[in-house]
């Protein structure tokens, strides 16, 4: 039988409704960890589900660095006005606009890097492990995992975020997705540093 207070430590600790809380954990027979595993999941699973609806909402957040050399403007797009008036997505905003600052992304997912970017990075590379002595083989999955760590070190979604570096970035959009009910995306950001 589940208690009352374990459905509302779960809702506290994860923030998602009582009704998903109190399914998770009847499926775990009351065992908060694997039902923490289990809302995540279907949190991925519903951001899935979202990714294909249009996302004509949204706000534009701007933070500034206390040093006044460093800003960001991000434009983040959701369903509806009532999302984008939430405290949950308001935050979401802010601290992607705060990681921008800190991370120095330059692009929003792997996908946007211009190819001629990523030819010349694996010229680089090329000759970084010419001389390596490896066999060609292995030298090819060096450059395939030098590449792929490149991409992501320089794409928005796919680092780990600053608040939180057991999580990317899209995971902690994926967790407010699943949170608010709504596709969320990064349209674009721009960052200014003095």
């Amino acid at each position: 039988m589940i208690s009352i207070d374990q459905i509302k430590q779960l809702r506290e600790e994860t923030d998602v409704s009582i009704i998903e809380c109190k399914k998770a954990l009847e499926k775990t027979e009351g065992d908060i960890e694997k039902a923490k595993e289990i809302l995540r999941k279907w949190g991925q699973e519903l951001a899935g589900k979202k990714s294909s609806r249009k996302t004509n909402q949204g706000i534009i957040e701007s933070y500034i660095h206390p040093n006044k050399k460093i800003g960001v403007l991000i434009d983040i797009r959701c369903e509806s006005d009532f999302v984008t008036l939430s405290d949950d997505f308001k935050t979401l905003t802010h601290d992607i606009a705060l990681h921008i600052a800190g991370m120095k992304p330059s692009y929003v997912k792997p996908e946007d890097i211009p190819e001629e970017i990523i030819c010349a990075e694996k010229e680089i590379y090329k000759e970084q492990i010419a001389n390596s002595g490896k066999p060609e083989k292995i030298m090819e999955q060096m450059m395939e995992g030098k590449i792929k760590k490149y991409k992501e070190g320089i794409s928005l979604l796919t680092q780990p975020f600053v608040k939180d570096p057991g999580k990317t970035v899209e995971n902690i959009i994926t967790g407010c997705v699943a949170k608010l009910g709504e596709n969320i995306v990064v349209k674009k950001f721009i960052r200014y540093e003095i």
